[in-house]
């Protein structure tokens, strides 16, 4: 062990006076050393004689002194042990690759080069740390040998053996502080820490401390780990005494609680420094008086503490929860109290466990606060479902079966979302207008709800007098439709509406914001798409475009809600998908296609909102066109293949 130590002097010195003695030439001392060095670590000679030279230089001695050194270490009878042997052996092989020995590596700065702020983070770190905790920093001469230790950093919460707390040690020295250390295991155990970098750990071991003319023994380990310049170091008193206190001080700590005793004999009360805590009370006043703190409970709880004391008095355990107002504070304390009695049964020694559970009891009371809010809330938002949906059966009746037409026949299928509180403003309009023309509507209010129901009544209404009344034009009945959200300043909505000329076959649509009609013929779906317009209620002056086509006997028209087809998990072209198969099959079969199956084959893509489907088909109830005048050609948008 080649570090420098008072030790290895002293062990060189008596060597270098038996080579003396014996009048060995250097020469046979090198050869020596080589020979053992190699065959201890099972290199060759000629490297452990390169090691040799280098471990000279390095140490500025001569060559036969080191090989000395090498010979007292390797064949003394209380030889290294074999971790330490195999670090010594790695320490060889590196400095022999010229690589930098573990001794190079971890071997601190002197204490006084050290920066200062080094160990005031230090002890910042060590007073957030539990336990016995010292941080100390070898002191060594000018010719480098290691003196003493200096104490740089302690736990706040330390107290020695000889009472002395954390802030008295800092910047003493270990030999005026605990001289029967020095040249002890601990001391051996820091100069080896701080010679290869490695964690040491001693004990337990008897520890002999001197107060004035008295003695005491005690039982200790440390765990040493280097650390910057400097080594850590946590103290453990291993006597049973000991470990058992430290256990239920830790025990009070995690269970924020504190234990009393109260001696009825002698009225002596004791209390546990966790108790001292839980009051806010400085351990230098005492335990509080009984009156004191009865005063501090709250008046409501005092039939429970009077229905605890008639328990306590019938001999039973009384396990309480209740309040007390502690500087100013209001904390919940659970109070388990039992008693040791005398023959007749009377108490002679009461003892107590108090703890804060004011975090528990505050987060108890406002989860029920929360759940009470939820509650409430729960029942206005389902006394408003309900209320939705009768507005909703009010104002957009489902008829049982198709509605006769002037040239057409309509059915109206509408699925509603599967859970209550989604119930939203889609709706429908299939009437004759004030010209004799058809208007066929759909349309869905953003949102859910009672003011999506009130929003959905307004559109639909409006639109079934503006029809009658002023216009049957798709666009400027949605241009009607528009200023009427803006100005209610509402949610927005979507419509798609379609006049039908029974005269004609003409159908003319209107879109703002919707999805766009499909109109199905003999297995073949054409989408009415045309140039869209904004949403309903977006703008103030909105303007919308319409086109035209021609609808054959037997022609199926379809106008939906965005439900049919609109999922968040799949693309519009996959929601569209199985809409279309579902009517080129149904148009696609000889016959006119029947409404009611078209309807009830059609499946929605999403089960969280409403859906309105309003499927319209041409028949010959209509009068023939005037003999002579061309018929009007239709003018369909995209194709969807077959």
């Amino acid at each position: 062990m080649m570090d420098g130590t008072p030790g290895y002097l002293q062990r060189l010195a008596e060597l270098e006076q038996q080579i003396g003695s014996a009048r060995l030439s250097p020469d046979v001392v090198v050869e020596r050393a080589a020979g053992l060095l190699a065959g201890r670590i099972g290199c060759r000679i000629d490297e452990a004689l390169a090691h040799l030279r280098t471990l000279a230089r390095q140490q500025d001695q001569d060559l036969a002194a080191v090989a000395a050194g090498i010979i007292s270490v390797l064949e003394t009878r209380q030889a290294t042990p074999s971790g330490r042997l195999r670090r010594t052996a790695e320490e060889v092989l590196r400095v022999a690759h010229q690589s930098p020995t573990p001794r190079q590596r971890h071997r601190p700065a002197p204490p006084d080069d050290a920066a200062p702020g080094w160990a005031d983070v230090v002890q910042q770190v060590l007073d957030a740390m539990p336990g016995n905790h010292i941080v100390l920093v070898p002191m060594r001469d000018d010719a480098g040998r290691l003196v003493d230790y200096r104490l740089v950093a302690v736990t706040h919460s330390l107290v020695d053996l000889s009472g002395n707390t954390g802030s008295r040690l800092v910047g003493r020295r270990v030999s005026e502080s605990y001289p029967t250390i020095v040249g002890g295991p601990v001391w051996q155990a820091w100069a080896d820490a701080l010679a290869d970098g490695q964690q040491r750990q001693v004990g337990p071991f008897p520890y002999v401390h001197r107060d004035d003319d008295q003695a005491s023994e005690h039982l200790l380990s440390v765990r040493v780990q280097p650390v910057g310049p400097g080594l850590l170091n946590t103290w453990v008193r291993s006597d049973e005494q000991t470990r058992l206190a430290e256990r239920i001080a830790q025990t009070e700590r995690l269970g924020n609680l504190g234990w009393g005793e109260w001696d009825l004999v002698t009225d002596e009360t004791v209390w546990s420094d966790e108790l001292y805590r839980i009051y806010e009370r400085d351990p230098a006043d005492g335990p509080l008086p009984r009156e004191e703190s009865d005063a501090l409970g709250l008046p409501e709880d005092e039939p429970l503490r009077r229905e605890a004391a008639d328990a306590f008095g019938r001999g039973e355990t009384v396990d309480l929860t209740a309040r007390a107002m502690i500087n100013g504070k209001i904390k919940y304390l659970r109070a388990v109290i039992d008693a040791v009695r005398d023959v007749d049964g009377r108490p002679i020694k009461i003892y107590g466990i108090i703890q804060d559970v004011t975090a528990r009891e505050t987060s108890r009371l406002k989860l029920a606060e929360v759940q009470e809010e939820l509650r409430a809330q729960q029942e206005s938002l389902l006394a408003e479902h309900r209320l939705a949906a009768q507005l909703q059966h009010i104002v957009l009746p489902i008829p049982d079966g198709p509605i006769e037409l002037d040239g057409l026949r309509a059915a109206v299928r509408y699925l509603p979302a599967e859970q209550a509180s989604r119930v939203g403003g889609d709706w429908y309009h299939a009437a004759a207008a004030g010209d004799g023309s058809i208007v066929l509507a759909v349309g869905d209010v953003a949102g859910h709800g009672l003011q999506a129901a009130a929003t959905m009544a307004q559109l639909r209404h409006a639109l079934a007098a503006l029809a009658v009344t002023t216009t049957s034009d798709p666009a400027d009945l949605l241009a009607h439709l528009n200023r009427l959200l803006y100005a209610a300043d509402a949610e927005t909505g979507t419509a798609a509406v379609a006049r039908f000329d029974p005269a004609t076959g003409d159908l003319t649509w209107a879109r703002a914001g919707h999805p766009a009609p499909l109109v199905a013929r003999a297995g073949a779906v054409t989408e009415l798409s045309g140039r869209p317009g904004p949403l309903l209620g977006a703008i103030r002056s909105a303007s919308y475009d319409t086109s035209t086509t021609r609808l054959d006997l037997a022609d199926v028209l379809l106008l939906y809600t965005d439900g049919l087809i609109e999922h968040r998990s799949q693309t519009l072209d996959e929601g569209l998908a199985p809409l279309l198969a579902v009517l080129r099959r149904v148009t696609a079969a000889p016959g006119p296609p029947p409404l009611e199956d078209l309807l009830s084959a059609l499946r929605r893509a999403n089960p969280d909102d409403d859906t309105c489907i309003l499927a319209a088909r041409r028949h010959a109830g209509q009068a023939p066109p005037e003999p002579g005048s061309p018929p009007r050609p239709a003018r369909p948008t995209r194709l969807v293949p077959r």
